[in-house]
């Protein structure tokens, strides 16, 4: 960690290749992610099962929202579809569930003239319908699984609460500068030296332009809990001005806490974002230990072209790329409001 006078931001370069998450996701909306399968299938996919299923028709008629030739769009679609919306604030409903209805109505009239076509035989069709059947069951088995996890105690969620001081009782948000420089592995060393011995960041980056390296530059404010749970007591030792210097496969990235501001957050406040927090990593970790269990339990047999995984080989979710601020962790917190 480097400490630096605090300069002029320097003016971005070209866009950054991933840009920061714009904010932290509620936890409740975090699903765990397993190999083979997305534990969210979109409304549209679910429809066309039931559409070739030809269960369409089933619904009662007081049911009905809308007619769409000789089929009808019914209220259990619409809800099903408002369902999967996070976040939707209740005066938001009336209009959301129109715009669906309108959606539901352009699905339907393509469904029918796929119908007529027979499109449901053709080979890359059907494939694709069996490979979302078994994405549904599948999520629907892990999700049965997940039911199973027990609240957290209001023992234990104070004690998170106590554990995780940067995150509650010395919460600050962050005003931080990123800076992604090309550079090969080689370089970093000489970069690092550089940093350490520039008295600005404007200064820093001019020596950057000396050498001839490219970089590219980005600015944000993000609160304690929209930073990654594993770097934040990193970012809570830091002082303002000072960098964060990590090397990377494609470079270097340096991160300056260009300023903070106190902003805690009491126990009472934190209470229910923790909760949902506890309650999300009991589910996550029940599904992950039971898919590991049905793992172990099966006979797995690898066939040519396909070797068994070799050891460290990556046989789940892949692993966050390295980085101080990944940009798929950036938005990991625990959902504070």
């Amino acid at each position: 960690m480097t400490s630096i006078s605090r300069g002029t931001p320097p003016t971005p370069g070209r866009p950054q290749a991933a840009a920061w998450a714009a904010a932290s996701a509620p936890a409740s909306s975090q699903r765990a992610r397993f190999p083979g399968w997305r534990l969210a299938v979109t409304a549209g996919v679910a429809v066309l099962l039931v559409g070739c299923g030809g269960a369409r028709d089933s619904a009662p008629a007081s049911q009905a929202a809308a007619k769409v030739n000789k089929d009808e769009i019914t209220v259990h679609q619409i809800d099903f579809v408002l369902q999967q919306q996070r976040g939707l604030r209740p005066e938001q409903t009336e209009a959301a569930r129109r715009a669906i209805l309108e959606r539901l109505i352009d699905q339907q009239l393509a469904l029918q003239k796929a119908d007529d076509l027979k499109l449901d035989r053709e080979p890359r069709v059907v494939q694709r319908l069996e490979a979302a059947r078994r994405e549904i069951i599948a999520s629907a088995y892990l999700e049965k699984v997940r039911e199973a996890a027990v609240k957290p105690t209001p023992q234990e969620i104070t004690a998170y609460y106590q554990s995780k001081p940067a995150l509650f009782a010395e919460r600050r948000v962050y005003n931080l500068q990123e800076i992604l420089i090309e550079a090969r592995p080689e370089q970093a060393q000489a970069l690092r030296e550089k940093l350490a011995a520039s008295r600005s960041i404007p200064e820093f980056l001019e020596g950057v332009k000396a050498d001839g390296l490219r970089f590219s530059a980005n600015q944000a404010v993000r609160a304690a809990e929209q930073l990654p749970l594993a770097s934040l007591d990193a970012f809570a030792g830091m002082k303002d001005g000072q960098a964060m210097f990590n090397a990377q496969p494609q470079g270097v990235q340096v991160v300056v806490l260009a300023g903070s501001r106190s902003q805690p957050v009491s126990e009472e406040q934190a209470r229910p974002a923790i909760e949902q927090f506890l309650l999300e990593e009991r589910r996550r970790k029940l599904a992950e230990d039971d898919l590991k269990a049905l793992r172990a339990a099966a006979k797995v047999t690898y066939v040519a072209p396909f070797a068994a995984p070799a050891s460290g080989a990556i046989t789940g979710a892949a692993g966050s790329a390295s980085g101080v601020l990944p940009g798929s962790d950036v938005s990991r917190g625990i959902g504070l409001k």
